[in-house]
């Protein structure tokens, strides 16, 4: 029997042995596409199960022409969830071993943080009151250049040349700073 014939037989009867039958066909492929992507033949064989009990629920809800680009598909995005689950928990355990494993580099972190937030509160005030007020709004409140026109009654132009010339003089002002701590 053909893949549709299959399909059909299961939809017509529910019955799934016609089903079990058609995803028997596609073990094989199944397992190779999981061995591809994930590259051990343990979590292959356990994606190809998984895979079979999404298919068993996806294809009552749809009406499926070519079963096994189908299946394929799944498979593939399966993998890719997998990889992308595995990907996040590395990620997380790095993150923490580095904050586990150098305490003083975690506390000398914070005391630069501590410098930079006092050098940027400095450099605001030496700002013009409205490039302080438009800097504040754009980077601080996320307030788009219209919303700041509104609340502060400056044009639309104003407020880019304020918010380009304060980002520009912040610069300067910490550029100096920066040198100045060098020293």
């Amino acid at each position: 029997m053909t893949d549709t014939e299959l399909l059909e037989h299961y939809q017509a009867t529910h019955d799934n042995h016609w089903l079990g039958e058609l995803l028997q066909r596609y073990t094989l492929l199944l397992f190779g596409v999981c061995m591809k992507y994930l590259k051990n033949e343990d979590e292959a064989r356990d994606a190809v199960q998984q895979i079979f009990l999404k298919a068993l629920t996806e294809i009552p809800k749809y009406r499926i022409e070519y079963f096994k680009s189908w299946l394929y598909t799944i498979a593939k995005n399966h993998c890719l969830m997998k990889l992308r689950e595995k990907n996040r928990k590395l990620v997380e355990v790095h993150e923490n071993l580095l904050l586990t494993e150098e305490p003083e580099n975690i506390q000398l972190l914070h005391i630069l943080r501590d410098q930079q937030y006092s050098d940027m509160n400095e450099a605001l005030l030496e700002l013009i009151p409205e490039q302080k007020t438009c800097i504040m709004l754009f980077y601080l409140e996320k307030q788009t250049y219209q919303q700041i026109s509104d609340k502060t009654g400056f044009n639309y132009m104003q407020v880019k040349s304020y918010i380009q010339n304060g980002k520009r003089n912040l610069r300067i002002f910490l550029e100096k700073r920066i040198k100045a701590h060098e020293r």
